[in-house]
Formats: C-alpha cells, structure tokens, sequence
C-alpha cells in the first residue's frame, strides 16, 4: 500500500481533482509521482514532510509554450504601430515587410542591457502562470549578432531550477536575404543554443526557401538537435513551405524532431491539400505550433487533432511587433483560442488545456508529462474545480510545483464592499 512506503512522501496532494473527474491524493518522491490514491482512507494515512490540499480544485500538469520569442518580450515601443500595423491587417499580405523591414529595425539595437531584465521579466510571468517548458526563439542575424542568443542563455542559467527553456537559434531576417546569418547560427549552437531555428518563406523565392530549409535540417541533423521553424506566416496558400520542411525532415532522418510554427495559410489549403499535408507531417512526426491569437489567419487546429497531429498552442510574443498584449499564461492563451478557434463545448474545452499541457509536450519532445507514477511532478493547482472556470477566469494557478517543490504561489481573492 502507498501509504506503507518508507520514506514519507516529500509532497503530497490531496483531494486533487483530475481532468477524467476523479478526486484523488498524489505522493511525489525524489520529484517524481509515486503513489495516485483515489479511497479517501488510503490518501489519508499518505505521511509526507510537505502537503498541499487541495480540497477538491482542478489539478492539472504544468503548462507548455511551443513558441515564444523571448528576445523581443517589451520591445513594441522600440518597434513602434506601424509593424504591428503591417503584420496583423487584413490578409497579412504585409508581413513579410513588417518582419523584414519594421520590426528588424530594433536589432540594430540589442543590448544584453536591456534584454536581459525583460527575458527575466517574460519567465517570471511564466513562473507565475506555472508555464515550465519553453520553446524561446531568438533572433540571429548581420544585425543582431549574438547579442540576444548570449543574453537569453545567460538568463536560462539563472533559471534552470524553475523551468525548462528550449533556446532555439532563429535566423528571422532569412539565410540567403542575410548572408552571414547561417554561420551565426552555428556559432550559438556551439554556445549552447538546443535548437536549429528557420523561417523559409521570408527567403526571395522557392528555390532559396528550399535551400533555407536543406541548411537547417542537414545542421539538424548533424548536431543531433531538433529543427523549429516558422512556416507559411503570411496569407498565401502558395507559400508550401510547411511541406518542404516535412519533406526535408524525412530526407534527413529526422522523424519526431521537427516543428512548424503558425502554419497559417494551411487554413487556406483546399481541403484534399489539407489531407495530403497532413499526411506528409504524420509520416515525418511534424508537431505544429498554433497562435491564432496573433493573426487573422490560423492553422486548421480541429481537423489536426482529429487527424491524430502532435499540436500546441503558443503565446508567441509579449509586447513586440507581433502583438501588443500577453502575460505568459496559458490559459489566457486557451481561453483566446476558444473563440479564434470554435473550441466552445466541453470536450472542445478539455482539448484546448491538452493543447497547452500535455499534447504541448510531445510537440516539444518533452517526455512523460501527464500526471502518472514515474513521471516528473510538474503540476499546477487552480483555484476552481470546473474546468470551464479555469479557462473563463485564466488566473494564475494557486500553487505551481517543479520536480515536486512548490516555486509559487498566486492568491485569487476579491470582497464587494456595500
């Protein structure tokens, strides 16, 4: 019986109410679920040095963001209207000149002096919102530098007791547009960067789009890192450059280790194009990477799920060119989606905290991350017990837990004065 282990539980949960509806108490050991108890005089003989009660609210695992670019969190004064002007009107015919030409006006200038403090910043917020896995892109090029990569790792370090952060090396200005950024980019992953970033549809024509994405995965490939990049980011179905990545991927033998970021003019594909597309990306284990808050236009995010697609949701930016709001929470961004995206009923509720939580994992290759015996106890209780509460107040979580240690806790408390 769990409750005979010797040694006590470091932490316990009690009366944790799970997304199937069970109410259960949970053991966690050596930062990891060791004991899911659901009689009520079984959990309460649970011995633990730390407990938690939970008294019955929803729990659930810690959340992910597949996409985040953390270089430019609070930089939207810097950019200034005009390239958020460009990038989200319309049919975002423009953004290919709001990312080329507006936004990249701030890397001329980057300085660790002030990114750093707002890197700090963005994590806080997701320490806080109990957002653990990142997947951060930063920007490398001729005018950057290194500048953003060597401030974002130096942050990373500082917190690698509080969250996993996935830094990707993103060549934003293009490879054959910006001829110096390829071999920038191997430099930051020589300093430490985890992935080989790419964004091929920026590139002057297929041909340099092609070779844009041949460059990252033959990098990929050879390192043993993961391939992310953002594909079709504009509104024109004829980009294709979500299916040259797949394509690529299989061509290099990099099943499971690729992901594609907005995927936006998917959502204009004639449907047999859909299905073929989808398709290609199961056979080369493709996640994607939805922000349907940042744009008019987003993938097909409900025919990806019932086609079996690894696929998240992203916060994407904090405050940039990109989008003027964001606090890196989640639920925020779930409770965004469910209107962009259609995802209203029950099950459609259940399925967007799966798009932030676990489903988000296997996008970003982070094993285990459900709560079960022998997993990671990375977890947050909320403050409500019903689900579409939890996504209707999108508040931060009352306590967030890491490897079994509590690192924050959020107050939700208000009083009507007559």
């Amino acid at each position: 019986m769990a409750a005979d282990q010797d040694p006590p539980f470091e932490l316990v949960v009690r009366d944790a109410r799970l997304l199937d509806g069970r109410v259960v108490s949970l053991g966690i050991r050596d930062g990891r679920y060791q004991a899911i108890v659901e009689d009520p005089a079984d959990a309460a003989a649970l011995r633990a040095g730390e407990v938690i009660s939970a008294e019955g609210r929803l729990v659930t695992e810690s959340f992910v963001n597949g996409h985040m670019h953390l270089d430019k969190v609070y930089t939207l004064p810097m950019a200034g209207e005009a390239a958020l002007r460009e990038y989200t009107a319309g049919s975002m015919g423009s953004a290919i000149r709001s990312i080329v030409e507006s936004a990249s006006a701030v890397k001329a200038k980057y300085d660790r002096a002030w990114i750093m403090p707002n890197v700090r910043k963005a994590l806080d917020q997701a320490v806080l919102n109990g957002v653990l896995h990142i997947q951060a892109f930063v920007d490398v090029d001729t005018t950057a530098g290194l500048e953003g990569m060597e401030a974002v790792l130096a942050v990373r370090d500082e917190y690698k007791g509080l969250l996993d952060l996935q830094v990707v090396a993103f060549p934003q200005d293009g490879l054959l547009r910006d001829e110096g950024a390829a071999a920038l980019c191997e430099q930051a992953l020589r300093q430490g960067a985890d992935v080989v970033g790419g964004i091929p549809w920026i590139e002057r024509s297929d041909k340099d789009s092609r070779a844009h994405v041949e460059w990252a995965c033959k990098l990929a490939a050879a390192t043993g890192k993961r391939v992310a990049m953002l594909v079709d980011d504009a509104g024109d179905p004829s980009l294709r450059t979500t299916a040259m990545l797949a394509e690529e991927m299989l061509e290099r033998g990099l099943i499971g280790r690729g992901v594609a970021c907005h995927a936006r003019a998917v959502g204009q594909y004639p449907l047999p194009s859909v299905h073929r597309l989808m398709d290609l990306a199961t056979a080369a284990g493709l996640g994607f990477v939805s922000d349907p808050h940042t744009g008019p236009l987003h993938l097909p995010v409900r025919e990806f799920i019932a086609g079996g697609l690894p696929v998240a949701l992203g916060q994407d930016d904090i405050e940039d060119a990109y989008y003027p709001f964001g606090r890196h929470n989640m639920l925020e961004v779930a409770f965004l989606a469910a209107h962009a995206l259609g995802f209203l009923s029950a099950k459609d509720q259940l399925a967007l905290l799966d798009l932030v939580t676990s489903r988000a994992a296997r996008v970003l290759g982070v094993d285990g991350h459900a709560i079960a015996v022998g997993n990671p106890a990375n977890l947050c209780v909320h403050h409500d017990e019903r689900v579409v509460d939890v996504l209707r107040e999108h508040a931060r979580p009352r306590w967030v837990v890491r490897e079994g240690r509590v690192i924050a806790e959020s107050e939700c408390s208000g009083r009507i004065v007559r």
